[in-house]
């Protein structure tokens, strides 16, 4: 891939691949097209048994559908709900919750931590997709689960088995056959890439979808410390 065909993220959000307001614009919480469905859970059913006050961020939220029928299922419960996504589309939500946020996800910053963090087909169209990941470990309460789709063919390092070694090293299972990522409980996950740029001609991904491609270098210092790094 040449260095000079590959976009920063303000010109990458600008393409019509990423801007886009098709994205989880019908994918409720649970049934067919679902949260529930792709996820392998329910999100509410999970959150309902904590003890304290339960809280979800979901991150490429599309429309914010399966959060406001999340809100709704938890009815007068006290709840935080929030959804972010870079095209605000959103549905019209009949109360104060959830929280709907118009922000890229690589330069959102909650400044509080969450019981589970998702990102259901939304790194697909995310530039530096590795950052994102490092940190929302950051953002996982105690018990928390992240879980996110996530396709290592559109995730160009040179090298796709030292990616999946280092993202094992840093707390992450990857589950090849769903293409899902999942990280269980908080914690610094630098990984050891430099970010390059992202390629929207990549064509369709597994979804049928047109999607984006990551570049990444992998770096080392020579006493094999990783040196600045995505999420560091």
């Amino acid at each position: 891939m040449d260095a000079a065909h590959l976009l920063a993220d303000p010109a990458l959000e600008a393409s019509p691949v990423v801007a886009n307001n098709a994205m989880n614009r019908l994918r409720g919480l649970r049934g067919p097209n679902s949260y529930a469905r792709e996820l392998g859970f329910d999100p509410v059913e999970r959150l309902r048994t904590l003890p304290s006050v339960p809280s979800w961020l979901d991150l490429c939220c599309g429309s914010g559908r399966a959060l406001i029928e999340a809100a709704a299922a938890f009815g007068d419960r006290d709840v935080t709900l929030i959804g972010v996504d870079l095209v605000e589309f959103f549905d019209r939500a009949p109360g104060d919750r959830p929280l709907l946020v118009a922000e890229s996800v690589t330069r959102y910053a909650p400044g509080r931590t969450f019981d589970l963090i998702t990102c259901v087909h939304g790194l697909h169209y995310v530039g530096d997709r590795l950052g994102v990941l490092a940190r929302g470990a950051s953002w996982l309460a105690e018990d928390g689960l992240l879980v996110a789709d996530l396709d290592l063919a559109e995730v160009v390092t040179g090298d796709a088995r030292a990616l999946r070694r280092d993202l094992r090293a840093a707390g992450f299972e990857y589950d090849a056959r769903r293409r899902r990522v999942v990280r269980r409980g908080p914690g610094a996950a630098p990984l050891p890439y430099r970010y390059l740029g992202a390629d929207d001609r990549a064509g369709a991904g597994y979804t049928g979808q047109p999607s984006v491609a990551s570049h990444y270098e992998r770096i080392r210092t020579p006493s094999g410390a990783s040196s600045p790094a995505c999420g560091a």
